[in-house]
């Protein structure tokens, strides 16, 4: 039996997964809002395009400001709102659709 096949056979934590750590340390459920967050980053960053608006227009457009619409576009913030996130959406010609489906 070559040297790598008797290390690994010896190894008892070869198939451990991370999952039960990550569900643990609220890894999964970051991960997925992240996820979310550049999704609708990105939905938001291509309205914009369509509509021929920057960051100052669509922040007039929401009456807030120019930070918010930055922070609104940050795929690594998470920290939306609903109502920030409608307020976009309307001034953009669009609406909010939320749903809950099963895992």
């Amino acid at each position: 039996m070559p040297a790598s096949k008797r290390a690994r056979s010896k190894n008892k934590h070869h198939r451990l997964s991370l999952e039960p750590f990550s569900r643990k340390e609220g890894l999964c459920e970051k991960a997925h809002a992240a996820a979310l967050k550049r999704s609708l980053a990105g939905t938001v960053s291509d309205a914009m395009k369509d509509k021929d608006l920057n960051k100052s227009n669509l922040a007039a457009r929401m009456r807030t400001s120019r930070a918010a619409i930055h922070r609104l576009l940050d795929p690594e913030n998470t920290s939306v709102t609903l109502a920030t996130l409608n307020r976009a959406a309307r001034s953009l010609g669009y609406k909010v659709k939320v749903e809950f489906v099963p895992a």
